[in-house]
């Protein structure tokens, strides 16, 4: 390994004993950009690693909100700006049981080289909470939003911080937020979060966005073998936003998710998710309860497998893990080498364990194709979004849905022509790592330490 990054990658691991979900993007970035950084010794010099795995600032506040029992409740909120060379800090928050410190610097860090991959003026930030929407009252969330917000306004704004929704962080919660940020602010500054209601400044097609990019990129890949999506089958994780918008796009594209799995087991619908009947329905089982998928088995009359995930069926051409963090391990991994599928396409942040990812990537018979990239359009299109506000004028679905393919085109065009730049064939893992890093770190270059 290249002496720069290994001393890199010890010091860090030393800096941050305990947050292994940050360590585990750290590496897997590092080592993956090394011809990179072989070909540029002023790296080094300049100190570009060390201030890229160290955030411009990371801040954590205290979150006092009450109940529809008048009961008083404390969370933990956070945001973590990690690098603006590119432009204001643009990164989602995830409301969820486990988020903690080392999940906002995770998401944080592969934030900034998905930015980069856009091409869109943004630098990397991520933000949330340890407070769980799920079973909460509309009264319950408001209240924590806008408690929420009382501390962040602070931190954010149109040209400095543009915070979007994640994880338990949807439409709602992002109306909340941007009624108390204008509360305090005083002003309709509707570019200082992204994610909003159409009426309030928003962008059409951002609730899709994320699976739609999924598929355009999976399109380019197909295309780059002499295949069509047309009469594809995909086995995926998740049935959020982002799984229904791959659902949705498939569908529109002639293609089929026959598998989907969540937190209680997997559905296996031959016929396909291709119906309007069917999308809605998921839409409201979703709101209903969304740790289970079972009643769309019940719905429809096919079959549901409890407590297993689907990775490892063989009658699908492509896998796509669109729910968490680290949700194929090697286990899975051997799985879905032994069944023959071709392409492993990421949607979710960092759903492979790194052994898992680099042991898929040795497999000839299989294509893998980075989160960092796949999942990049959703924050393309809150970037849309912000330019959208900053003219005061809407653009229509199609505009939108014109824009997100070309972006998605450009990402996957990018990141092949990286590793072939650097001699790793079509790698689009490391490809990706490196167009984006490469990118960040030359506007690092021209603007000199600080």
């Amino acid at each position: 390994m290249n002496k720069y990054i290994e001393r890199v990658l010890e010091e860090t691991r030393a800096k941050n004993p305990d947050e292994k979900l940050f360590l585990q993007t750290v590496e897997e970035v590092l080592v993956s950009v090394e011809p990179l950084i072989d070909a540029h010794p002023e790296y080094e010099a300049a100190c570009i690693l060390e201030r890229m795995v160290e955030p411009e600032r990371a801040v954590s506040f205290r979150v006092v909100w009450m109940d529809d029992q008048l009961k008083y409740h404390v969370n933990r909120g956070y945001r973590v700006q990690f690098n603006a060379s590119l432009g204001p800090h643009k990164g989602g928050l995830r409301f969820a049981k486990a988020v903690n410190l080392d999940t906002i610097k995770f998401l944080g860090f592969e934030q900034v080289y998905k930015d980069a991959l856009t091409c869109l003026p943004i630098g990397g930030a991520k933000g949330g909470s340890d407070f769980d929407p799920i079973g909460k009252s509309d009264g319950e969330v408001m209240r924590f939003c806008q408690a929420f917000m009382t501390e962040l306004y602070r931190h954010i704004g149109q040209d400095i911080d543009c915070p979007a929704g994640d994880l338990g962080c949807g439409g709602r919660e992002i109306g909340y937020l941007y009624g108390q940020y204008r509360r305090i602010a005083g002003n309709a500054e509707f570019g200082a979060l992204s994610g909003k209601d159409i009426k309030t400044g928003g962008s059409i097609l951002r609730p899709e966005a994320t699976g739609f990019g999924a598929v355009y990129y999976l399109c380019e890949v197909l295309k780059h073998d002499g295949e069509d999506i047309k009469g594809k089958r995909i086995a995926m994780s998740g049935y959020g936003n982002v799984g229904w918008g791959i659902m949705k796009k498939s569908a529109e594209l002639g293609a089929k998710v026959t598998y989907f799995a969540g937190p209680d087991g997997y559905i296996h619908d031959p016929d396909g998710v291709v119906t309007e009947e069917k999308l809605n329905f998921i839409l409201e089982m979703r709101a209903k309860d969304p740790m289970h998928c079972k009643p769309y088995a019940d719905k429809f009359g096919c079959e549901f497998v409890p407590g297993e995930k689907c990775w490892g069926v063989k009658d699908v051409d492509i896998y796509m893990p669109a729910a968490m963090q680290n949700d194929v391990k090697m286990e899975s991994a051997e799985k879905i080498a032994a069944s023959g599928v071709k392409y492993y396409i990421e949607v979710a942040n960092m759903p492979t364990t790194n052994d898992a990812l680099e042991f898929l990537k040795k497999q000839k018979q299989v294509l893998v194709a980075p989160s960092k990239a796949v999942n990049a359009c959703g924050v393309s299109v809150s970037e849309l979004e912000m330019a959208q506000n900053a003219e005061r004028l809407y653009w229509t679905a199609e505009e939108v849905d014109a824009k997100m393919h070309g972006i998605m085109t450009n990402i996957y065009n990018a990141s092949v022509a990286a590793a072939e730049k650097y001699g790793l064939g079509y790698d689009l893992v490391a490809g990706a790592n490196i167009a984006g890093f490469e990118k960040v770190a030359e506007a690092m270059m021209c603007q000199g330490i600080f």
